[in-house]
């Protein structure tokens, strides 16, 4: 039997037990709010996972990069969203990947939705394609007040080359949240800013067929979802601490983890030195709230998952080495003085999984300290 002491290191670990809890709460959620769930696979980039949320009700999934769309089509996958606001530069991937699935893409400007009809007229194709909404975030999607949005939505729905799916948007300003109301009234205003600019187009005889929502941490709080038709959090499969330390999650149903060696400890230094940097752990500095961080990711206090350290972290990274200890000068050496010893294994919770995920070519399938598989991670580019 191989065990966790038995890995060469940094390995991302992926507790098997925890990921399957999280998949079938947040379909059951989703299900028991009236919609359907199109997970976005950006955050674990692996078919096997894919694969489980299907099993467990996912009708379609969401995608981040063309390339990932093409990886799980290629993979049995038939209907996809590509979440970003498409990029002209690859309408001919878009076109290819469109003669094969059911692939929808978004579009926010008269610029993109006219080079997106000419490709698929001389195609001879109607491309699926949503219309993006800004609810609040500000990164992307139109503006549902200005008179631009509108016309821009009965153009997609009259074209003669383009099937209109509907409106979709994204309140990744939920992320920013600290508390369990504030992330409901993002919730909230991520589906009435929505649903709101539906029923207006109704009104103005232009139908919309669906709306989708949804990240994370509005899907944890959320409430309602009348006049929604589909939700796309990710996150949710593996959480991470930026989750935990908000309290969308708990420590314990993060699901993914990053093991490492303790390869340097010098005598009388208040911190080691392990083989995981910023190329297996990121550099995202965690959850918004200062107050809140730790480090580049909270340290477990065993290798089976669970509960973490009090005050032990991996505080800094170069591009291999992590520096692990308090990270508070006068206190550091009491916190892991006797502690570590060189080839010594610690396990880290990553503060945004989904980066964390994309820097490995593999998961470490785990139940407990004990190995049960590997899964490739698809994160060509």
């Amino acid at each position: 039997m191989t065990t966790v002491h038995d890995l060469p290191t940094p390995a991302l670990l992926l507790d098997a037990d925890v990921l399957e809890r999280n998949v079938v709460a947040m379909a059951r959620k989703v299900s028991g709010l009236g919609a359907a769930l199109r997970p976005h696979v950006k955050t674990h980039k692996c078919i096997e996972v894919g694969r489980l949320q299907q099993q467990h009700g996912a009708r379609g999934i969401t995608a981040a990069s063309i390339v990932e769309a093409r990886d799980f089509a290629d993979h049995g996958f038939d209907d996809i969203t590509w979440a970003l606001p498409l990029p002209v530069s690859r309408l001919d991937d878009v076109i290819a990947l469109a003669r094969r699935i059911t692939l929808r893409v978004l579009v926010d400007s008269s610029e993109a939705a006219e080079e997106l009809e000419r490709a698929a007229q001389r195609a001879g194709l109607r491309v699926h394609v949503w219309l993006e909404v800004d609810c609040g975030y500000h990164r992307s999607g139109v503006d549902p007040a200005a008179p631009a949005a509108l016309a821009l939505a009965r153009r997609l729905a009259e074209s003669a080359h383009l099937v209109f799916d509907g409106l979709l948007t994204h309140a990744g300003h939920g992320y920013h949240a600290r508390t369990g109301e504030e992330r409901l009234a993002v919730a909230h205003q991520e589906r009435e800013v929505t649903v709101g600019f539906a029923n207006r187009l109704a009104g103005q005889g232009i139908a919309v067929p669906a709306v989708s929502v949804g990240s994370t941490p509005t899907m944890a709080a959320q409430d309602r979802l009348d006049g929604v038709q589909e939700a796309r959090p990710g996150n949710y499969v593996f959480y991470d601490w930026m989750q935990a330390a908000v309290g969308v999650c708990r420590p314990e149903d993060v699901a993914v983890s990053v093991l490492a060696t303790v390869i340097s400890h010098q005598p009388g230094a208040d911190h080691c030195i392990v083989d995981a940097g910023a190329l297996a752990m990121s550099k995202d500095a965690g959850p918004g709230p200062a107050d809140l961080r730790r480090g580049l990711g909270p340290v477990y206090a065993g290798l089976a998952g669970g509960a973490l350290e009090d005050r032990v972290t991996l505080y800094a990274v170069s591009q291999e080495h992590g520096f692990v200890g308090a990270g508070d000068p006068g206190g550091s050496e009491g916190a892991i003085a006797g502690r570590f010893r060189v080839g010594d294994r610690i396990r880290v919770m990553p503060n945004h999984s989904c980066l964390t995920a994309a820097l490995f070519d593999e998961y470490v399938v785990v139940r407990g300290e004990e190995v049960q598989g590997r899964w490739k991670i698809w994160r060509g580019r």
